[in-house]
């Protein structure tokens, strides 16, 4: 008997094939003219793959497998490049607002230190100002011997002639070379450091006080020495007329001619000194080496260095000077080395 559904292909006249539903061991039925195009397909594929899949393609499909792989390993890197460069961004973006604050705070702590230094500035000048005034009232006052017994009665009496020294020579040590004439020394500071000097000389010129500078300001007239040798001709008359005033006051003091006398370079000093152009510096040089030659224990002892160092025709060349009072000390001093044969 006929298989129903194949009767009812074949009776519907159809040229289609029938395909039975596929199961286990079951066979499907194909045209003829189907499986021999399939087979000649076949065929040619088995003719044309091996050409095809050579091992150049498959080479190249071996390194485009690499490619793929190394691409994907890209992508990943790629990608933790820009995790990274994000981080690097945020951490970025944090520096830059740190640095502003920092700069605001550093702008704000430079107005503060301009404010501190302005105010420091305006303490120092009203120190300064009233260092002139004290001082400059202190000095006229000193010129009183029972006022200088009361300063060197105190217990400051050292520290002060300490400080007197630092000052002037912080003075002196500050000058340039920009210091032209004497009117630029015109100042709340120069007059400051004048008084001082004004007072070490009143002092000097009291026994006790010269006794009290040999014994416990030994520093103070080292340092009026040194600055002595350091301070320009021409320049600073007035302090260098009152620390050469206050070194010939110690000098009537026999202890006080004898340790400023063995200071090194004291000779030197002094001839150098007789050559300044200011007449009062020169006056109270002469006075010094008067000091020097008439006590005959200490000019035995300099005799040979005053000999040596001492310009005897500067002294006479003073002799003609219009200031009379040092055409008298010259003149004095010529006389008294001819007394003495020197």
């Amino acid at each position: 008997m006929a298989d129903p559904q194949l009767s009812r292909a074949r009776g519907g006249g159809s040229s289609d094939v029938f395909q039975k539903p596929l199961g286990k061991d079951e066979f499907v039925k194909v045209r003829k003219r189907d499986l021999e195009r399939l087979t000649t397909e076949t065929m040619q594929i088995k003719d044309f793959l091996p050409k095809i899949l050579n091992g150049e393609f498959l080479e190249s499909f071996h390194q485009l497998e690499i490619v793929e792989t190394g691409l994907e390993k890209r992508e990943q890197e790629s990608e933790q490049l820009r995790l990274d460069c994000n981080h690097f961004k945020a951490r970025l973006k944090n520096a830059q607002e740190d640095c502003q604050k920092e700069r605001e705070e550093k702008l704000a702590l430079r107005v503060q230190l301009n404010e501190a230094r302005q105010q420091l500035l305006q303490q120092a000048e009203y120190c300064t100002e009233m260092g002139a005034a004290v001082c400059t009232l202190l000095w006229s006052v000193s010129s009183n011997e029972e006022s200088v017994q009361f300063i060197l009665g105190g217990n400051k009496a050292e520290k002060f002639f300490s400080i007197v020294g630092q000052t002037i020579e912080s003075f002196v040590k500050s000058l340039d070379g920009n210091v032209k004439e004497e009117h630029d020394l015109d100042s709340d500071e120069n007059q400051f450091v004048l008084a001082l000097a004004g007072i070490v000389t009143n002092v000097a010129a009291v026994a006790r006080g010269r006794e009290f500078l040999v014994n416990s300001a030994q520093i103070l007239l080292e340092t009026l020495l040194q600055l002595l040798a350091e301070m320009k001709a021409g320049l600073c008359t007035k302090l260098k007329v009152l620390m050469l005033m206050c070194l010939y006051n110690v000098s009537i003091n026999l202890k006080g001619l004898q340790y400023i006398s063995e200071s090194p370079g004291f000779i030197p000093l002094l001839a150098w000194l007789l050559e300044d152009p200011d007449a009062e510096v020169c006056l109270h040089v002469l006075r010094l080496i008067q000091s020097l030659i008439l006590e005959p224990e200490v000019f035995s002892r300099v005799k040979a260095q005053i000999h040596q160092s001492l310009p005897e025709q500067r002294i006479r060349e003073l002799t003609n000077n219009r200031n009379p009072d040092l055409r008298s000390v010259a003149s004095e001093l010529l006389e008294d080395m001819k007394m003495l044969n020197f």
